[in-house]
Parts: C-alpha cells; structure tokens; sequence
C-alpha cells in the first residue's frame, strides 16, 4: 500500500497588507496612546521593584472517596500518560486523581519496589522514614500479574483520544521547512485540539502584563469567580471595552459582552472616575453627548461582569490584556486572538484584517464613527472558535497566502505508508523523549539499547545518578529486598501471617476485671464508645472476667487507653491497656508518627459517646489517680461517669446514639474553623457512631482538640486521626492474618528473631536508597514509587503506590 503525500516547496515572497492613508493615521495615533500606556505601566512597576510571585509548580492530589479505592497498573499508566503528554496530546485527566499544572511537568521517574507489601510498610513504618515523608500522595495499588515495567513502556496511548502521535510527527516531517516552523505551528503544533490547548498559561500573562492576581501592579484589580481549571467544554465569552483619555490615562467608557452563540448579554457605557481630557471619538466612538446621562460606574460593570460569567468561563479578546486592565479585572482562563494567529517576531494582526481575510467581514469601516465594541467582540470569538474548531495546521495553509505572504507550489512524490505504533514508549521516542530501565535482567518490552541491567539496588541507583541527563521517562526495578526474604526461613506467607499480627496486636486492649456476669454484649456496649469494635473475647481466670477487645481502628484501641483506663463499674475500677508483646514496644512511636502523617494533618477523629448530656455524672473518673476531666495528651476526652452501672437488659446507660450525618458533625466542628469534608463509613446508616473531620487547615485540627469543655463537643470523643485515609480500616491490612481463637496462646506473637532483624536493616538500606534517588531527580519531575505487593492466588496482598512532583524545597 501506498499513499500520495506532498512535497512544497515555499517561495518567500511577502505580500503586503492593504491600508490605507486614513487608516494609517488613524491606527499611528492609537499605538502612540497605547505605547505611552504601557510605558507609563512598566515604569510603574520597575520603580516599584515588582518581583513576579512565584509560579503554580505542578501538584498531584487524589479525591478522599477514591483514596479507599485501589488502583491497578492500568489507573498508573493512566497517569504516566497524562503526565508524559497532557491534554496537547490528546490525553485527559487520569480518572482516579487529579494532576494540576501538567505542562510543568519535566519528566516521569518509576521506582518499581519488589517483595515490599501495604503491611510490611506499615510493620517497618518508622525505618521507612525518607519514604513516607517525601510523598505527600498514597494509595492502595492492586499486584499485577503481569511485568510492571514491561506494562509502563507497552501499555499503548488511548486511540480515541489520542489519533496517533506518530502520526503527527510524521505528518509534522511532510511540511515544507518554511511553513513547518511557521510562528503558529511552532507554538500550537499540527493537530486540532480542545480550546483548553489555547489558553494564555500563567507565566505568559505575566510575561506579557495580562492582570494575574498577586502580581505587583494589580492589587486593586477584582478577581472573577473562576474555577482552577478549564475544560474543551467550557463556554466561550467575547469581551471587548472601548476607552478614553482621562487625567489618570485610559479609562473605561465602553464594555460589550457576548455569549458563544454572539448574542450581545452586556453593553454598558461607563462613566470614568476622573476628568476627561480627550473622548478619542474617532477610535472609541463615544461622544460626550453619550456619556453625559451615564451614572453607570466601574464597579457597577465589575459586579455584572462577575454575576454573568459562569465559573469554567473562558475570555476571549484581542489584545485583551488592555480590555481586562481598563476593567481592573482578572480572570483566570484567557484566549487572546492576538497571540493565536501569530506574526514573526511578535508581531501582531489587526483585529480589522483578521476578520476581512478569515471571517470576510467588514469591521471598523471608515463609515462608521469609531469602533463597536459588540461587534469586535463577536469578531475575536468567532476568530477563536474557528482557530478551534480548524486546527492550526490547517488555519497557516488555509490563509498562509493572504495573512501571512507566503505562496506554496506543490509536487507529488510518492511515499511507502508507514505503520505507526501507539506503544508508550514509542511515542515519547518519536516526540524525541529519551526512556530508559533500569534495573535486575527481566522481560521488559524496549530496545535493548535502553537498558542496563544490575544485580543489587545500590548498582542501579548508581547507574542512574551517573546519568549526565536524566530520561524523561526511566523506570528503576529494586529487587534487593525480595531476594533477602526469598532467602529467608520461615515461608514467605508465614512471614506475612506474623507481620499482619503485629499490626493487628496496635488495635488490641486488654481490660478487666469486671464485675462478675459481666457479658460479651455488655463489654461491646462499653468500648463502642471508642469506635467500631472488630471482635471481643471474654478472658475467665478462676476469679474474674477480663476482656481481649480488637478494635477496626487504631483510634479505637488510643481513645479506650485514655478514656476508659480507671472507670468505675459497680465501685469496681478496671484497667485498660495494651498487650505485651515484644513486638509492640515502639507502639507509641509508630503512632506518633502516624499522627504526625503528612497525608492526616488536618484529620480529626470522633465518636459519638453519648446520646444526651443529662446522663454524665460531674464527678471525674479516676485514672490511676489522676482525675480524667484533665486534658489528655492527643486526644480530647469526654468526662466519664463514675460508678457507672454494669449494663444490664433495658439499661440504657451505655447506649450509643446513632444519628451521626454529615450535617450534624459540620454544625458542632465548624465552630472550630472551615470544616473541608466529613468521611463516614462506607455502609454509613442509622449505626454509625464514628466518622473522620477534614479540615481546611492543621490549625482548626489542633483547636478541635483542645477544646475538650467546649460544651458543644462533650457528647463526642475525639483525637487526631491516625488511620491513613486510604484504608477504610486499619483491620484491612491483617484480614490474611490466620484466626487464633482456639489455638496456643502467643503463637502469633514470637520474638524478634535475628532474620527479622536482617529484614529491618535491608528495609533501613532501601528507604536510604530512595531517599538518595529521590534528591537526584531534575525539579518538576513526576516520582512514583510502586510497592507491587504480593499476587497469591489464595490471598493477593496489597501494595501500595507513592506519588510527588519533585520541587525545590524537596
């Protein structure tokens, strides 16, 4: 098969633009006006001294709902690709998570982590330090069943949204050199995208004056309501504003607003503040006589402006930095027709000669007296919605002729068709982007020329830092720590039985004695006031009644410690604490930095403890001679009723309300400060009692907690969150663990052994390892860190993934 594909060649013979000797007058005299404009501006701000504010770099976040969500490698490559390409080509927005600023992104790092589960980072949580501190995203991952990295470099580009990259760039190699590095298509490329690819970024508005809020100049400036991001299906608004000459320069006498259909939605003449000292008739077309009955002010057009605009608006003007500077206003999504059909050496087109070569229009004629502004600004968005809607490519060869000057000859030749790929790693190759892996000698699907294969982790990471340039796209695969427990004794899912124990044991208290009689349903009714109870066992000696509570939550197994250690039942006080294990001497440790969790700073944890006020009793409840009404150390705690009565048939004295809502938990924490979400369980109903309070800020958190005699929390009890966000529970993490009801006693819990040990200081090596990498890695660079888990066919073990746009505090 063969195709016909065209050869030009370009004779660079420049045709000038039509004008007039009025016309020419006519536009002298505004860009005179307009110069001294922006001089004056610029002097202003270089007298005094503006610094730009420092730029949006890019960010990753992932929405609470689907934090307790895994993903699987399919949702990862959804990222990469979005991160690699952007909506420029032809990619959206990951379903799962949200990746802010993408074009800043410089490049893709993956760190592939074997034999290292979600629980054994929660068993070594502490070694784990540089790990858990140098991302501020996690997230379940599901193990694959097939290569991590083979899938990362052959996983292919969605076709439907991307019509082959390859093919553009092909397509890119057809055009004649003069038209190919023509100003549009250097800066637009070939291919026919959403009206999100045309938008003015940060860094050229404030590059170019537009008014960007912070920037020194425009602190007077009214900011509009927009939405931090754009969509393709965002509406489209044409804006344009006439002005005159005042004593404090160009002021506004004149805005027109129209809607993406062109129907005019404002119009408004507008009465300057100051004394005018020229109407600029013949440019504006604003008369005195006009103005004279006006009372419509600034602030007046701002107002409309802000109530009109829909919040995902997008601005469309020409040269519309000067229309928002009239307006004193700032919008945060802009097309500028100015800068979409671009001159060499920025040069620009008139408004006039734009809409005559491309709309065949007649705007602004030498009959009319001055311009109108409806009908400009229903010019610029018709120029922008055809720029949108024909693609760039095709915009220069439509009109390369009588814009730009250029006449193309063309010849046939003709060419094999080639056969494009949509492999990842093919297309960054194509688009010029170096990939690479590096890592143990496994099946990955790239050229063998990219990669380098090692035999330990200490190897690889210096392979990659001997780099003189990083690859856009590298994957590391460190397997030093899977070789180390394939090694060991016991079995791996033995191993992984005593690791889930140990993290089960943090949501264990034992307690006792209670009164004799005292059932399991009643013990239940008392530590629900802590939160959601997993499993009770009953403990009888020969004298009296202990208790083994297993808690969902490690909130549960802290608020029982210091809440219910010391009460009083039936004159009997009881004791509340941990098992003692070896394993679980650095408890307090590891949940102190769990408390501390960059991923938990603004998360409250709270229980509802009681259904009325009037059952507390005043008097404090001892603990171990301390009364509780005391502020507790991490947690505020509810007064506990001394001599509370065993809770026997319709006793309600222990009962727990059951209405907790959204609603409610917002009214009672909201006093504190601006309540961000509320997560209830996932089968949230009439018996929820416990829920988690994100704030907007760590400060409202620790003012929440603090407020223990606040009166409007004292039917709640409440401490800082310590559950990641992205498990629904902590008892998710030990569902593998093998029931040991019925079996000897401490036979999940042996002591720490010289293996574990080993395991400890390779794990303590690891996390030094991608502590290093992660400070070798280029700014803006998007790092992932993949622990695969373990895909048993009886019982897969989750992994868990880290994600971070490297920056320059980091």
């Amino acid at each position: 098969m063969h195709k016909r594909s065209v050869s030009r060649r370009v004779n660079l013979t420049m045709k000038m633009e039509p004008s007039s000797a009025a016309t020419s007058c006519r536009e002298k005299r505004r860009n005179v006006s307009s110069t001294a404009h922006d001089t004056a501006k610029r002097l202003k701000s270089e007298q005094e001294g503006a610094v730009a504010p420092p730029l949006c770099p890019p960010r990753i976040s992932v929405p609470l709902d689907r934090l307790q969500q895994p993903i699987t490698l399919t949702e990862l490559t959804e990222l990469l690709h979005y991160a690699a390409l952007g909506k420029t080509g032809g990619i959206q927005q990951p379903s799962w998570c949200r990746l802010h600023h993408q074009r800043k992104v410089k490049g893709v790092n993956v760190v592939v982590v074997e034999g290292l589960t979600q629980s054994h980072f929660y068993k070594h949580y502490l070694t784990l330090r540089r790990l858990r501190t140098n991302y501020s995203s996690r997230i379940t991952f599901t193990p694959p069943s097939q290569n991590v990295a083979s899938g990362i470099f052959s996983n292919e580009v969605p076709k439907s949204d991307d019509p082959s990259l390859s093919k553009t760039h092909m397509d890119n190699s057809q055009i004649p050199k003069a038209v190919k590095f023509h100003p549009v298509i250097s800066k637009f490329g070939t291919r026919t995208r959403g009206l999100t690819a045309y938008l003015l970024s940060q860094e050229e508005m404030i590059q170019k004056n537009y008014p960007v809020k912070g920037m020194p100049g425009f602190e007077e400036f009214v900011c509009t309501d927009s939405v931090e991001c754009a969509t393709d299906s965002s509406p489209l608004y044409g804006l344009d504003c006439e002005m005159c000459l005042t004593e404090k320069g160009n002021e506004l006498t004149r805005v027109s607003l129209v809607d993406s259909d062109g129907n005019c939605v404002l119009d408004d003449l507008v009465k300057p503040e100051t004394r005018i000292l020229n109407y600029l008739t013949m440019f504006s077309g604003v008369t005195a006589a006009m103005l004279r009955p006006v009372t419509t002010t600034l602030r007046d057009v701002q107002a409309k402006l802000r109530a009109l605009l829909p919040r995902d608006a997008v601005l469309v003007g020409h040269s519309i930095n000067s229309d928002l500077g009239a307006l004193k206003l700032i919008h945060r999504h802009l097309i500028d027709t100015a800068l979409l059909y671009r001159k060499e050496f920025g040069q620009k087109f008139k408004l006039k000669i734009l809409a005559e070569n491309i709309l065949k229009r007649q705007i602004q004629t030498e009959e009319k007296k001055g311009h109108h502004p409806t009908e400009d600004a229903v010019a610029a968005l018709e120029l922008a919605q055809y720029f949108i809607k024909t693609g760039p490519r095709q915009v220069v060869e439509h009109h390369l002729e009588e814009l730009w000057g250029y006449t193309i000859e063309e010849e046939i030749i003709e060419l094999p068709a080639p056969t494009p790929s949509h492999r990842f790693a093919d297309i960054l190759q194509t688009l010029g982007r170096s990939v690479a892996f590096i890592g143990k000698r496994s099946d990955v699907a790239l050229d063998l020329s990219h990669q380098q294969w090692h035999n330990s982790d200490k190897e690889v990471l210096a392979s990659f830092r001997r780099r003189a340039e990083c690859p856009f796209l590298s994957v590391l695969r460190l397997s030093s720590l899977s070789d180390h427990l394939k090694r060991c004794v016991p079995h791996r899912e033995q191993q992984y039985q005593r690791v889930c124990a140990n993290l089960r044991d943090m949501c264990v208290v034992f307690a006792g004695p209670f009164p004799a009689g005292f059932s399991e349903k009643e013990a239940k009714r008392l530590f629900r006031r802590c939160g959601p109870v997993r499993k009770i066992k009953l403990l009888n000696t020969s004298v009296r009644v202990h208790a083994e509570v297993e808690f969902e939550l490690l909130e549960g197994a802290t608020l029982a410690l210091k809440t219910l250690n010391g009460l009083s039942l039936q004159g009997q006080s009881i004791k509340v604490q941990r098992p003692v294990y070896e394993s679980m001497l650095d408890v307090d440790l590891t949940l102190d930095a769990l408390a501390h969790d960059a991923l938990d700073t603004s998360h409250l944890y709270a229980v509802k403890s009681k259904p009325s006020v009037t059952e507390r009793i005043n008097n404090s409840a001892m603990i171990n001679g301390n009364t509780l009404d005391a502020k507790c150390p991490g947690a505020a705690c509810v007064k506990t009723a001394n001599g509370l009565h065993s809770a026997k048939g319709n006793d309600k004295r222990l009962q727990l309300e059951t209405e907790l809502s959204e609603e409610t938990l917002t009214e009672t924490f909201g006093h504190f400060g601006a309540v961000e979400r509320i997560l209830l369980p996932a089968k949230a109903g009439k018996h929820t009692r416990h829920a988690y309070i994100k704030f907007e800020s760590p400060e409202v958190k620790h003012a929440a907690l603090s407020s223990s005699d606040d009166p409007r929390t004292e039917d709640y009890v409440i401490c800082p969150s310590l559950t990641p966000p992205h498990l629904r529970s902590w008892a998710a993490l030990t569902t593998s663990t093998v029931d040991t009801e019925g079996e000897d006693e401490g036979s999940g819990h042996m002591h720490v052994s010289s293996q574990d040990q080993e395991i400890e200081l390779v794990v303590g090596k690891l996390d030094r390892c991608l502590g290093k990498l992660f400070r070798s890695l280029p700014e803006c660079t998007l790092s992932v860190v993949v622990l695969l888990g373990h895909d048993s066919a009886d019982d897969p073990h989750p992994g868990l993934c880290f994600m971070e746009i490297k920056s320059g505090s980091r």
